[in-house]
């Protein structure tokens, strides 16, 4: 049965990240560039969104984390992932995947696929791309998930075991697992998903809180980096009218987020 992270593992987490401010290189999707930068920057992290194939890999190498996402994929970010990435192993740099859209477009599954073989620290994706990713069969829209977080937690424990990533299935509730053991983490608020990019700029998060912590506490960092976005997600929902006073109150939660508020959230 999945574990209930503890607040206070949560808190350590965030502090210690806070305290090293890591360097977080994201190659993402249009969509999201902008969102996904301040999002590091209220949380504490120092992002960079290096997208030339020229300047990728040398910037992986001197990052603290890269953060992976294929949302609007084309063959020269195609190009700068595989540089970026080759780079990051070369330098001990841990990366992130996030695998939006895969299992419904055949061009980003196979690249996705591809990029398992390279060593992410950790995956973070919804229910149905987790799944795919695993060799099952899910059922997407899109980028949106048709499938619950719980019926992925058997296919994240297996794409975990074959990777040797963590591995992150988020939804109403996130499931975060290294293969043996699986915690998770009940928070958010569904306004989260009537803003484009929350999941997006998880997945950066994923990458610096990973860069924070030693590897043997990966699992806890992933796991904290998801409660740190759904506590600040659904305080921001309390008090907002809709999708866009929802962001600024998002940024606002993100940057305010201390201990007490943790451990009153995740009572």
């Amino acid at each position: 049965m999945p574990q209930a992270l503890p607040a206070t593992t949560v808190a350590t987490h965030l502090e210690h990240f806070r305290r090293t401010a890591p360097l977080t290189h994201v190659i993402t999707n249009d969509v999201v560039t902008g969102f996904t930068a301040n999002v590091l920057l209220a949380l504490g992290a120092a992002p960079a969104m290096i997208t030339a194939p020229e300047e990728a890999g040398r910037f992986a190498a001197i990052a603290s984390a890269l953060s992976v996402n294929v949302g609007t994929l084309t063959s020269t970010q195609a190009a700068t992932i595989r540089i970026a990435v080759d780079a990051a192993n070369q330098s001990g740099t841990p990366w992130v995947l996030d695998p939006v859209a895969v299992g419904v477009l055949p061009y980003r599954t196979d690249l996705c696929r591809e990029l398992l073989q390279k060593q992410p620290a950790a995956i973070r994706g919804n229910a149905s791309e987790i799944m795919a990713l695993a060799g099952l069969s899910a059922s997407g829209k899109g980028v949106d998930s048709a499938n619950q977080s719980e019926q992925a937690i058997d296919a994240a424990i297996t794409l975990a075991k074959t990777s040797g990533a963590i591995v992150a299935v988020t939804g109403e509730i996130d499931y975060i697992t290294d293969g043996e053991n699986t915690v998770s983490v009940k928070a958010g608020d569904p306004m989260m998903t009537r803003v484009t990019g929350t999941g997006c700029a998880l997945s950066s998060v994923v990458a610096a809180f990973v860069a924070a912590a030693e590897p043997e506490r990966r699992l806890e960092a992933v796991a904290s980096a998801c409660a740190v976005m759904a506590i600040a997600g659904q305080r921001a929902a309390a008090k907002a009218k809709g999708p866009g006073s929802f962001v600024p109150l998002f940024l606002d939660n993100l940057y305010l987020l201390d201990a007490e508020t943790i451990a009153e959230a995740l009572a």
